[in-house]
């Protein structure tokens, strides 16, 4: 291969490379437009809180430790991980929530969109803060568990829906704070 067309391809790199970073740099200007869109969506989904849910609401304590390390890489790793969490239980049975099926959609595709613009900018090589990141894995799994296996003990009712919609709510929202802060 010649000069010249060694100098292209590495022009071409360097500028994917370049693009590819820039794209990373807005990502958490992208995550707090996610995250205000899905806000809106899980409200236009359903309507007020049921009254009969009242008596069920349960605490499934987010583990606000897991958005609050030293380094902005392991709270990026988290947000990614909780966008995934939340996506796979909003795509799970949810014939009994009674839903507006185009909010729901338009929500599920927003956090699939989110997750995977995450992957391609989240390093995932193991650095120095490894641990960090393993432990905050498993506090992260631990809590998505709880709500899983709350809306398995309810058998996907109503309820369990609405306590499930209310609580990521609740985790978007610290999504969001953790996010004004990087």
């Amino acid at each position: 291969m010649n000069t010249f067309g060694l100098i292209q391809i590495s022009l071409i790199l360097l500028c994917t490379t370049i693009i590819s970073s820039l794209h990373c740099n807005h990502l958490p200007l992208q995550q707090r437009k996610v995250i205000e869109n899905s806000l809106q969506l899980l409200d236009q989904m359903g309507k007020k809180f049921p009254p009969q849910c009242l008596g069920e609401k349960m605490s499934f304590r987010f583990p606000e430790q897991v958005l609050k390390p030293r380094q902005k890489g392991t709270v990026k790793v988290a947000i990614e991980e909780i966008f995934q969490h939340i996506f796979y239980i909003f795509s799970k049975n949810l014939t009994l929530a009674s839903w507006d099926g185009t909010a729901l959609e338009q929500f599920q595709n927003g956090l699939y969109q989110q997750i995977e613009q995450s992957e391609a900018c989240v390093i995932k090589k193991q650095t120095h803060y490894f641990g960090s990141k393993e432990v905050n894995r498993l506090k992260l799994k631990k809590y998505f568990q709880k709500i899983d296996c709350f809306l398995e003990d309810k058998q996907h009712n109503l309820c369990s829906w609405e306590i499930s919609r209310a609580e990521m709510r609740r985790c978007l929202q610290l999504i969001d704070k953790a996010i004004r802060k990087l």
